[in-house]
């Protein structure tokens, strides 16, 4: 689990109510009860600034980074998936991304393509993309967001997907990140709250990115992403507020 999602989990769990920005100081404290060490830390936290997720910010004279804009709006997507993830219905219908990129515009045509991976689409076939409909207005945002509508046209309404579902998305690659999650965290005992809660997070958040949500009735009937769901939130009620303390005792 490397230092810089660490980093980031703990922005999206704690920096947030302070105004997005945690000292230098405490950040090192927080990820040294996760075995990071103050190096690799401040490693993590150049490259997040290269990335543009982190800026350089003084507070009361004391150093330290905070949420660029950019970053805050990714959490702030990000906590609905992550926390409160939609359920698909079959009649909800679906919605389609067709899209033609030029061959001189190659770098946005893998940007659209990381994008769409990320909220959980399909590929149909070449240039053809299939998520459940409520996935509309997200996507929508997100093509305005970075400048990629006029490459785009989306339709909404009902397709025949059940032929087909098994080729247009992962599912055993998924089942599997699921079984390792259950496997892993299923025996959490919450003797370090913070390390634990902040390790376990980190190990979701790319899950419900990777989940198209498909309606139940798509899915086989063993299937392991309900019992991670449970289990995280079990895990958020067991260990969310003594972790809180615990990391409000290190920054201050």
């Amino acid at each position: 689990m490397s230092p810089r999602a660490l980093i980031v989990t703990v922005y999206g769990l704690y920096a947030r109510e302070t105004g997005g920005w945690l000292s230098i100081a405490a950040l090192i404290r927080i990820l040294a009860e996760l075995g990071v060490d103050e190096p690799a830390v401040r490693s993590a936290i150049s490259r997040l600034k290269r990335r543009g997720l982190l800026e350089p910010r003084k507070v009361a004279g004391a150093a330290g980074y905070a949420l660029t804009p950019e970053a805050g709006q990714l959490l702030r997507e990000g906590d609905e998936r992550i926390f409160h993830p939609r359920p698909a219905k079959l009649d909800d219908g679906w919605v389609l991304v067709i899209f033609s990129v030029p061959e001189t515009e190659r770098q946005r045509r893998h940007t659209l393509r990381s994008q769409l991976t990320r909220l959980g689409f399909g590929t149909a076939a070449p240039g053809v993309w299939v998520a459940p409909a409520h996935r509309y207005a997200t996507v929508r945002e997100m093509l305005d967001r970075m400048d990629l509508s006029q490459y785009v046209t989306l339709f909404v309404g009902s397709t025949p997907m059940e032929p087909d579902i098994q080729t247009w998305w992962d599912l055993p690659e998924l089942r599997a990140l699921y079984e390792d999650f259950l496997g892993v965290y299923g025996t959490v005992g919450g003797d370090n709250p913070l390390a634990d809660w902040v390790r376990a997070l980190t190990a979701w958040r790319r899950l419900p990115y990777l989940d198209p949500g498909l309606p139940v009735e798509l899915l086989p009937a063993d299937w392991p992403g309900t019992a991670a769901a449970e289990l995280l939130h079990d895990l958020e009620a067991k260990l969310a507020r003594p972790a809180h303390e615990q990391a409000a005792r290190l920054v201050s």
